[in-house]
């Protein structure tokens, strides 16, 4: 019997439209409108307004791609390091009782809990060389070591603000792994780091890849760590492009965040093509 579709769809289907139009609204404000004024500022002369290339091709100059190849590696550094500690975090939490899994939750969220700035501040004061962690040291007979100012203690800022953002995205994908795998593994004859590399490893590595994301991409464009964990000689493309923000250049504040912005979609597009998002990866035989 062909018809009128039921009037209970209808209303269902009117009402999902009318939920989804908050989000569409505040898409379009706060994405959409801000990336085309971006894309504007970036393709226009400062003098003139005309269209032009030469902001974009200001980024491929040598002093840029210093800048912007410091910054990479920096964020690349931050990110194995996040990763090394968070997956055997990650994966520790799946062990244990849900009570001590909820209370490892909480402290791990805690410091996100308080002020980026104010994280930031406190980390100067353990890294300074009078500070707790130099005064402990001295304490101990052990000579000052000198660490605030250096690329070392942009990575430690990189890794103390970001490595709950490489935990809770593996450890929520390692939650829902199936147990059975493990223990058919070890049944088969696997001892652990076979069950690690040929089971676990992979079905976690949607976790890993959210992770990874998570953690490069506000790592390579940070400027507050490095501003204030950092020295002369630790500055990043996230710097370049505050300061010409605060000279109210506008045009290769745009420019420059344009391009960092591609980059980062085109490594983010190509991550994605390779990666399974829905089962996180297959077997390794």
């Amino acid at each position: 019997m062909t018809g009128v579709p039921p009037k209970s769809n209808k209303s269902r289907s009117l009402l999902q439209r009318y939920a989804a139009a908050p989000h569409i609204v505040w898409s379009v404000l706060f994405i959409i409108v801000p990336l085309i004024f971006v894309a504007y500022y970036a393709f226009t002369d400062v003098s003139t307004g005309e269209f032009t290339f030469a902001n974009i091709a200001t980024f491929f100059t040598k002093d840029y791609l210093l800048i912007f190849g410091k910054s990479v590696k920096l964020a690349v550094i931050a990110t194995v390091i996040c990763l090394l500690l968070g997956y055997p975090i990650a994966y520790f939490m799946t062990t244990c009782k849900p009570k001590t899994q909820r209370i490892l939750m909480i402290l791990i969220m805690l410091p996100m809990w308080m002020n980026f700035l104010i994280r930031t501040y406190a980390l100067m004061t353990l890294l300074q060389d009078t500070g707790i962690i130099n005064t402990f040291l001295n304490s101990m007979g052990i000579d000052t070591i000198h660490i605030i100012g250096t690329e070392g203690a942009v990575v430690i800022g990189m890794v103390y603000d970001y490595l709950p953002y490489m935990i809770l995205p593996i450890y929520s994908v390692m939650s829902k792994m199936d147990k059975s795998y493990v223990e058919a593994a070890s049944d088969l004859g696997c001892n652990g780091f076979g069950v690690l590399r040929k089971v676990i490893f992979p079905l976690s590595l949607s976790g890993v890849i959210s992770g990874i994301t998570m953690v490069f991409v506000p790592s390579i464009s940070t400027f507050y760590i490095s501003q204030k964990l950092g020295g002369v000689d630790t500055l990043l493309i996230g710097d370049v492009i505050e300061q010409h923000y605060t000279a109210a250049n506008y045009n290769m504040t745009a420019s420059l965040s344009f391009v960092l912005m591609m980059i980062l979609i085109v490594g983010l597009a190509i991550v994605n093509h390779y990666t399974d998002s829905d089962e996180g990866g297959g077997m390794l035989i």
